[in-house]
Order: structure tokens, then C-alpha cells, then sequence
């Protein structure tokens, strides 16, 4: 077998028993997690929420960092094994302060689940000048997991996962001009191209990190009825993708076909613990499964949900991953050396 999932070598489903209706809780079902510690960004809200509670229910130590405090311990009050810290994966001092935080616990780190992530958003930068889809979704997780990176070695035996979207079909990462800097802003590349990059980072850190026991992925969660992710999406494009009326709402036919929150969240939990993922690592998951890739084959429609799916071969390609993480790098100031 293949030992890396560059070119998507490795990027075929199997036999994992679930399909785009199974829910965490099926997926999660006979698995213990006493003693096993998680940090989930975003784990406050929507997906995130419902893969805190999961976990949780299941006996992990559950650390949420998050940037609104007040709507984290709101959300969180009943949950048992959760810690609540303060991070905004938008400021890299903040991603810094929470890593150091944890560091300082001398805690091994189980599961990094970046799950928290903005949509389809106006034109914003952080104090580096990066565009704020790119930073949230992408840059901020490449420095949390670089300053966690001891804990996640300590754990003889941790994942990452970067949830990811399939999104990423929207735009492959653009080297030239990842910050609009130079060309008009289209909310759907920034989108797009920190989704892509959310894949190539997961390739790439499997493929570093594997020999240190860590295994990285990224995953889809599916078309999701229910998150807050799409707060600030402008309505126009939904009416011009075909899922929602000229009033402005939902069709009801989509609607009907979109996941629940529950659902939604299976991917994720799957990733995290599956053991039919020992030993394979840096694929690309939707369904509770390994994804298939998109050669051309696979005739997406926006309102039919369930044909939203399959990963791109630019978000799978050495050359690519190898290319972003040196430019990463020198975007964050932050050194990631896997040793």
C-alpha cells in the first residue's frame, strides 16, 4: 500500500459501514475515550457543538477555544468535561497565547479538530494584511497545530483534523496572490482557496508527522441545514446556485435533502476515530468515509446535496502541499519543523 495520499493515491472509499444519514452518535457507538484530551476551535456552535458534546459523551477532555466567550459558556454550561479558553484564530498573537496555555499544562494532545472557519464574507484583513478567510481558515490553523505540535507528539499517537469543505472545489490556492492584493476580490475564491489549502496542509503534516505517530485529515461535513457559518453569505449567491427562491428562503425541496447538525458532524467524528484510519493518513473524508476523487465524473448540482461531493487532485498534489507549507511558513512568520 501506498504510505502517503500524495496525487490521491490512497483517495478511494471503504468499507466503513456509514453513509451521508449516519450520525455521530452511530459513528461514535462503543468507543471509549476516557483519558484522551481534544481541542476543538469553533467547538461552541453548530458542527462544533455537536462534535464537543460527542466527544464528551464519550469520556474525553474536551478544551474549546473560542473567540466569543460569552456565547462559548452559554452554549457549553451543561457539557461535562469541557474547558473554555479564549482564541481568535484571526489574531496570531491570540493563537499563540492559547498554544502556550496548553503547553504549559504539559498535557499530551489527542485530537486537534480545526473545525472553526468563516464563509463567503466581505473583503477583511487581520493585522498581517491576510484575507480573513484565508487567515481563519487556514493560516490560523497552520500555527495552532505548529505551537501544539509537542503536545500532539506527547500523545504517542494522535490525529489532526482540518474541517475543510467542499468548497475547495471552488478554487485551487492562488501562489501568486494569495491576499487579493492584485486582483479583485471574489468571496468565493477566498473561500474557496483556504479550503484547498486546509486539504494540502492535512497531505502534507500526515506525511511529516506520520513517523511521530500523528496522522492528519480533512474532511467535508456535507451540506449542513442548521450552522451559523452562512451569517454574512450574500443571499444573491444562493439564489444564483439554485437552492434558494427569488424571495430570498431556502427552497423546501432543498432543504428537505440537507443534513442535520448530527450528520453533519459524523465526518469529523469518524476522522477522529475510526480505526480503519491507523494506518492510512492525509485523505480527504465526506460521509463518514474516504471521499472519491473528482476526475470529471461526478455531476454536481447545487440542489441536489448528495451530489455535492468528491475532492479535487489539486488539493491532493505534492508539488502543491509541499509549495504552501514553505509559503505558510514565511505568511505566519512561524517555523513548522516536524522533529
Amino acid at each position: 500500500m501506498e504510505n502517503n495520499n500524495y496525487q490521491g493515491a490512497l483517495q478511494q472509499p471503504i468499507g466503513s459501514g456509514f453513509n451521508a444519514a449516519s450520525t455521530a452518535s452511530e459513528v461514535i457507538k462503543g468507543i471509549d475515550l476516557t483519558g484522551k484530551i481534544a481541542i476543538v476551535t469553533g467547538g461552541h456552535t453548530g458542527i462544533g457543538l455537536e462534535t464537543t458534546k460527542i466527544l464528551s459523551a464519550a469520556g474525553a477532555t474536551v478544551i474549546v477555544p473560542a473567540r466569543d466567550l460569552n456565547k462559548a459558556i452559554k452554549n457549553l454550561q451543561n457539557i461535562a468535561n469541557v474547558e473554555i479558553e479564549s482564541m481568535d484564530l484571526m489574531d496570531p498573537e491570540s493563537v499563540d497565547a492559547f498554544s502556550e496555555l496548553f503547553i504549559a499544562s504539559k498535557r499530551p494532545l489527542h485530537l486537534l479538530i480545526n473545525n472553526a472557519g468563516i464563509m463567503w464574507v466581505p473583503l477583511r484583513r487581520n493585522n498581517l494584511g491576510h484575507e480573513s478567510q484565508l487567515a481563519t481558515n487556514y493560516l490560523g490553523q497552520f500555527q495552532l497545530t505548529a505551537r501544539l505540535w509537542p503536545s500532539l507528539k506527547k500523545a504517542n499517537g494522535a490525529r489532526v483534523l482540518n474541517v475543510s469543505s467542499y468548497g475547495h472545489q471552488m478554487a485551487p490556492f492562488n501562489f501568486e496572490d494569495p491576499n487579493f492584493l492584485y486582483r479583485d476580490y471574489e468571496t468565493l475564491q477566498g473561500y474557496g482557496q483556504s479550503k484547498t489549502a486546509s486539504n494540502l496542509f492535512a497531505l502534507e503534516l500526515d506525511n511529516r508527522g506520520k513517523d511521530f505517530k500523528v496522522r492528519a485529515y480533512s474532511l467535508h461535513p456535507g451540506s449542513v441545514l442548521g450552522t451559523d457559518l452562512g451569517r454574512e453569505e450574500p443571499i444573491e449567491l444562493f439564489k444564483q446556485l439554485g437552492t434558494h427562491d427569488t424571495t430570498g428562503a431556502i427552497k423546501p425541496e432543498v432543504a428537505a435533502k440537507l443534513k442535520t447538525i448530527p450528520q453533519g458532524a459524523a465526518t469529523t467524528i469518524w476522522c477522529a476515530t475510526s480505526s480503519l484510519l491507523d494506518h492510512i493518513g492525509g485523505v480527504y473524508c465526506e460521509d463518514a468515509n474516504i471521499a472519491e476523487l473528482d476526475l470529471g465524473q461526478i455531476e454536481h448540482r447545487f440542489d441536489e446535496p448528495l451530489t455535492i461531493r468528491g475532492v479535487q487532485p489539486y488539493s491532493l498534489d505534492e508539488i502543491n502541499a509541499k509549495r504552501l507549507w514553505d509559503l505558510s511558513e514565511q505568511m505566519t512568520g512561524v517555523v513548522f519543523q516536524v522533529l
